[in-house]
C-alpha cells in the first residue's frame, strides 16, 4: 500500500497515513490537490488529508477536493497533535526572528506566538517543510513549529516543546481510495447536499434524518461558486448508507434536494488497544507533524 500525503517527511499527515497501515509506503506531495491526484492517476493506492482540528477547525479546501474528485472516502484516522518550536542546534530563543509553518499549525499555536517578542510569523506550505527549509538553508535566525520527528529527520533542536494553544489537540484525517470500502463494517457516512433557497428548506433536509434516528456528527457549508448566497452542505452521519434507515433518509432526502451525493461510508475511528499501540510506536508517533 503507499499512501499520499501532503508535506514533507515528517508531516502530521504522513503520521496520519502511517497510524493508518504502519506497512504502507508514504508518498510525499506537494499540495492537497497533488495527493487527490496521485490517487486518481494510481500513482498511490490510497491518499489521506487533514479535515479539521479541535483548535484550527475545519480545513474546508478539502471539502472542495473531496467534491471534485470521485474518489470515496474509505477510513478516518485521529491524530493527536503535539507542536514544537525546533531551531538549529545552539540557536537560542534571542536569535529567533522569524518563525514558519503551516498556517493550520500557526493557528493552533496563536498564543504562543503573540508572546514571542519582534519575531515574525510567517505561512508556509507545511510543518516538515519548515523545519527542512531552515535546516537547509542553515537559518540561525529562523525557527519552524513542527513535530519533534521533524526535528530528529532535520538535525534540528526542539527549544520549546507543547507549544499548542491547548493540549488536546487532534486532527482528523479523512482516507481517499479509487475503490469504496467493501470488506470492512462501515458506521458512518460523509455527504454532499444542496437545498432550494427558500425558507424551511435546510429544517426539513435535517429532518429526514431526525425521523429516523440518525445522528449527525458533523454539519458544515460551502459557498456555491457563481451562485451567490446559496450553499452546499456537508454532513457526517452516524451510519453506514447501507444501513435500511439511513438508505431510506437519503432518498427522501434526494426527492427535493438538487443534489445529494455520498462521498463515502467507513469506520470510524477506534483508538488501538495498549498492546497494539506499543507494536506501533516504532513506526510512528503521535507527535509526527
Amino acid at each position: 500500500m503507499r499512501i499520499a500525503f501532503q508535506g514533507a517527511p515528517g508531516a502530521y499527515s504522513e503520521a496520519a497515513g502511517l497510524r493508518f497501515k504502519p506497512s504502507a509506503e508514504p508518498m510525499p506531495c506537494q499540495s492537497f490537490e497533488d495527493v487527490f491526484e496521485a490517487v486518481q492517476d494510481k500513482k498511490a493506492t490510497h491518499g489521506i488529508v487533514p479535515i479539521e482540528n479541535t483548535i484550527g477547525g475545519t480545513i474546508r479546501r478539502n471539502y472542495d477536493l473531496l467534491l471534485r474528485h470521485e474518489l470515496p472516502i474509505v477510513a478516518e484516522v485521529h491524530l493527536p497533535v503535539i507542536h514544537n518550536l525546533v531551531v538549529l542546534k545552539g540557536a537560542t530563543l534571542e536569535d529567533v526572528k522569524r518563525v514558519y509553518s503551516h498556517p493550520q499549525a500557526l493557528a493552533q499555536c496563536e498564543r504562543f506566538l503573540r508572546s514571542l517578542k519582534d519575531v515574525e510569523v510567517i505561512a508556509n506550505y507545511d510543518t516538515a517543510g519548515s523545519a527542512k527549509m531552515i535546516s537547509d538553508g542553515n537559518l540561525v535566525d529562523a525557527a519552524a513549529i513542527a513535530s519533534d520527528r521533524s526535528a530528529e529527520l532535520f538535525g534540528l533542536s526542539i527549544l520549546q516543546a507543547g507549544v499548542q494553544d491547548f493540549p488536546d489537540n487532534i486532527t482528523r484525517f479523512l482516507v481517499i481510495s479509487r475503490e469504496a470500502l467493501t470488506q470492512r463494517k462501515a458506521d458512518k457516512t460523509t455527504i454532499a447536499f444542496s437545498v432550494p433557497n427558500e425558507p424551511g428548506a435546510l429544517f426539513k433536509a435535517l429532518s429526514v434524518f431526525t425521523l429516523r434516528d440518525i445522528d449527525l456528527g458533523k454539519l458544515e457549508s460551502r459557498p456555491i461558486p457563481g451562485r451567490p448566497w446559496e450553499y452546499l452542505f456537508f454532513a457526517d452521519l452516524n451510519a453506514d448508507r447501507e444501513d435500511l434507515r439511513c438508505a431510506r433518509a437519503l432518498m427522501h432526502l434526494a426527492e427535493f434536494a438538487p443534489l445529494v451525493r455520498t462521498l463515502g461510508s467507513y469506520p470510524s475511528w477506534k483508538e488501538p488497544e495498549a498492546g497494539e499501540r506499543g507494536s506501533k510506536a516504532r513506526n510512528q508517533t503521535a507527535n509526527l507533524a
